[in-house]
């Protein structure tokens, strides 16, 4: 157990199985993880107490992380990932297949033939052997054993290719595919015909079946599909994005899911079956149809034939068999309806902001680079890392880009806003002087857009007490000053603290008031007059 690292969402899974009263061997069996594995994670959270409780009222993922480290022991030293006796590869397949020698046999033959020229141990020899007979190929005693269920107990869910359809909303040829689910008692089926294995259509497709059949199946066998990644995500070393959705949705119908191993179709046969079926019968030769044309064909061909032909392993009716024994014996719809979850694992970008679904989202800073999880409802986007919820935003809006500021560096976040009211705003919170100088920078150029200059004086301004970046506004106003360097000299100076003059000698060539000067009415007045003083 120490070897892996904790995936805290499977932790959650094994609490819920457990308090729905699964044993632990199906628990462990369910879970794609071994006994003692099972075990030790089991023992860990009933000594926190956390075995004992409701099904649907789970513990936080924090909390389940925190039983299991407390007494989890430190791992071991990464395991070599190249034999040490790869060069001998041929050789011991050769003794192994061919001459059908046991490892230790194989070990003491190298021995004997090689000395010290082979440097393998034992151990080596064992393990390749093993990895010698997974590359072999097909056993008979890996034949699939077929197995009868019991009625409502087991459905098997599969994709099955149906060619290029035309699709009408986007006036195209597309490729198409058909999910099946086909219970495992009665043989009686469900299908649609979908242009893609996402994992919200792969979820709508489940809802879809569970509401034509009247209610669900207590354990669901899913494929490894390719692009909707079941059996793997829920390997302790594969990317669980499926498996976080599809809990999700086994959550809130009540099913178990028994997925099934890779490269192992036999084990599923009841819906391979089904599928060859559709596609031999009414699926076949469909290229180039409209897509509604095909479901129309396939609903009527599913009701009118798959469902009352005589079944060729039971021998009977699939639709009999359905309503007789198997349709009361489904759990039952729950009086909510689902509302689809679907989660996905992100990177985070330059700007603090992950894509999902054509849209842009802002988390913390700090996790540029990282890798965050998205848990999005039709409603809201959850952001999550290390487990810790560090984000939420709602799905849609107006703008492509949802941003919340206080994720955003302090003291850069405000350099995103590029409108004069914004940062006339910023300047009215330090008070009306500081405003009254921005303007005044903002209008002394007439051609020249003053934005970095205004965001670099009233960043400057925000360093210092309210009273001091008002002093420093007055006298850059007084002195005609709309510069950052001259606002910053001011307060390096500390000229804020001194008293304004009571006086200013006018600018060079522009007296208010001439010494000289006559005003047009005084000159037309002393003009009518016939005066001759001088002037």
């Amino acid at each position: 157990m120490a070897a892996r690292r904790i995936v805290v969402h499977r932790l959650e899974e094994l609490v819920r199985l457990h308090r729905m009263g699964t044993g632990a061997r199906e628990v462990a069996r369910l879970l794609k993880m071994s006994p003692n594995t099972e075990r030790e994670y089991r023992r860990l959270l009933e000594a926190a107490g956390l075995l004992a409780g409701d099904a649907d009222a789970l513990p936080s993922l924090q909390t389940l992380k925190a039983a299991v480290l407390a007494g989890r022991p430190a791992p071991p030293t990464p395991r070599q990932q190249r034999s040490g006796i790869e060069r001998w590869r041929g050789t011991i397949q050769a003794l192994h297949i061919d001459k059908r020698m046991r490892p230790k046999s194989i070990f003491r033959r190298l021995r004997e033939l090689h000395g010290d020229q082979f440097e393998g141990s034992y151990a080596q020899v064992k393990r390749m052997c093993r990895a010698i007979r997974r590359e072999r190929g097909v056993q008979p005693g890996d034949v699939a054993i077929v197995v009868e269920t019991a009625p409502g107990k087991v459905a098997q869910v599969d994709f099955g290719y149906v060619g290029r359809l035309y699709d009408p909303e986007t006036k195209t040829m597309r490729r198409a595919w058909c999910f099946v689910m086909v219970l495992g008692f009665s043989r009686h089926m469900a299908a649609r015909i979908v242009f893609d294995q996402k994992v919200s259509t792969w979820l709508r497709l489940h809802v879809e079946c569970f509401e034509e059949l009247g209610g669900v199946p207590e354990v669901l066998v899913p494929d490894n599909l390719k692009s909707a990644v079941v059996r793997a995500a829920f390997g302790l070393t594969d990317s669980p994005a499926l498996n976080r959705s599809y809990r999700e949705l086994a959550r809130h119908y009540g099913f178990k899911v028994d997925p099934t191993p890779a490269y192992s179709p036999e084990k599923k046969g009841k819906v391979e079956s089904g599928v060859r079926y559709l596609k031999g019968a009414v699926l076949a030769n469909r290229e180039g149809q409209s897509v509604d044309d095909v479901r129309e064909h396939l609903a009527h061909f599913i009701a009118n034939e798959a469902a009352t032909r005589t079944h060729g392993t039971t021998g009977r009716q699939p639709i009999e068999q359905f309503e007789r024994h198997e349709r009361s014996e489904l759990l039952p719809l729950p009086g909510v309806a689902f509302e689809p979850v679907i989660w996905k694992e992100v990177k985070v970008h330059r700007d603090c902001h992950v894509q999902f679904d054509d849209r842009l989202y802002s988390v913390p800073w700090r996790l540029v680079g990282s890798k965050v999880w998205v848990r999005a409802t039709s409603r809201t986007v959850l952001l999550y890392a290390d487990d810790e919820r560090v984000a939420t935003h709602p799905r849609h809006g107006d703008s492509r880009r949802s941003t919340l500021e206080e994720h955003l560096p302090e003291k850069r976040r405000a350099i995103r806003h590029r409108s004069r009211s914004y940062w006339e705003q910023q300047a009215e919170t330090l008070g009306p002087e500081v405003r009254t100088l921005i303007e005044e920078i903002f209008d002394c150029d007439d051609v020249l857009y003053q934005l970095r200059a205004v965001q670099a004086v009233v960043g400057l301004l925000q360093q210092y007490p309210l009273h001091r970046a008002r002093a420093a506004a007055r006298r850059a106003s007084f002195y005609g000053v709309t510069t950052y360097a001259g606002v910053k000299r001011i307060l390096v100076r500390a000229l804020d603290l001194e008293p304004l003059p009571t006086a200013v000698e006018p600018p060079a060539g522009r007296l208010a008031e001439p010494r000289f000067a006559r005003n047009v009415a005084e000159l037309i007045e002393m003009s009518a007059g016939g005066s001759r003083e001088p002037h």
